[in-house]
């Protein structure tokens, strides 16, 4: 088990939680999707706008640059 970075304070505690809920909820929309699981049209929305809360859409980036003045950028990706 990997060592814990601090105290587990109530934000962390809640942080856990929620990535919890949302490992819970993409399980469940992936069984419904594969038919292994049922759900109402009410709970495939209540999923959706609860992901949506949780994990940020991807959205189109369109970057523009001359040859004087070419566009740099840099992604820095983190987890946690």
């Amino acid at each position: 088990m990997a060592a814990r970075k601090g105290p587990l304070t109530e934000t962390k505690l809640d942080e856990m939680r929620r990535r919890i809920k949302t490992t819970l909820l993409l399980k469940r929309l992936e069984d419904h999707a594969l038919g292994e699981a049922e759900m109402t049209a009410s709970q495939i929305r209540a999923a959706e706008v609860t992901l949506k809360k949780a994990i940020p859409d991807l959205s189109a980036v369109t970057l523009q640059g001359d040859a004087d003045n070419p566009v740099q950028h840099s992604v820095k990706v983190t987890f946690g």
